[in-house]
């Protein structure tokens, strides 16, 4: 193949990223995190290493990058017309996706944190959020229907149904959450919480 037929074939910006992404999502889901190598990653997206290190310094940084492409593609935001239905699917979305290998990225990944000091970083500032996306937007549409303030539309406040699934994990040793807590999380503080903000 000439010089030619290769600059043809080159990806290049979105198209290239995407390609090394998926590769990291693939050596993450076969490997592990512990497995996760420049090379590897390379090898697979059919690229050069410096590629990969333009846009992500260290394999940290790649490592979550691609869990949170892996989360983008895979976690529609529910639309059932209310806030309370909205929050309940998000949750329940979030509860079942722990016997995913969406999850075992994500515990891959958190089980390296300690002994890495970057990939502690980085998941507190791209993962920590919780995917903070989907429960803005259903916030946002809510304020819009008029069951919630503007005011109510905020990162913190939209999250906190999540940040108390997840202290049901690590305080209680779970790993999937019974429903009637779910419904007990988005009723008893969620709804109250985002009606009375703003």
């Amino acid at each position: 193949m000439g010089v030619g037929a290769q600059a043809a074939t080159r990806r290049r910006g979105a198209e290239l990223e995407r390609a090394i992404l998926r590769a990291a999502v693939a050596e993450l889901a076969e490997s592990g995190y512990a497995g996760l190598t420049m090379d590897r990653v390379a090898r697979r997206a059919g690229t050069n290493k410096n590629a990969i290190y333009r846009r992500w310094p260290h394999r940290a940084a790649l490592g979550v990058a691609a869990y949170r492409q892996l989360v983008t593609e895979q976690t529609p935001t529910p639309d059932t017309g209310d806030l309370r239905g909205d929050a309940l699917e998000l949750l329940r979305g979030v509860n079942c996706d722990l016997a995913t290998p969406r999850a075992e990225v994500l515990r891959s990944l958190l089980a390296s944190a300690n002994d890495e000091p970057e990939l502690l970083a980085q998941l507190h500032e791209q993962v920590a959020d919780g995917g903070t996306g989907p429960w803005l937007t259903i916030l946002d549409r809510a304020a819009a229907r008029g069951e919630v303030a503007t005011g109510a539309v905020h990162p913190r406040v939209a999250t906190v149904a999540l940040v108390l699934l997840r202290n049901e994990y690590l305080t209680r040793g779970l790993t999937t959450v019974p429903d009637n807590v779910l419904v007990e999380i988005v009723d008893e503080v969620y709804l109250p919480l985002v009606r009375r903000t703003g």
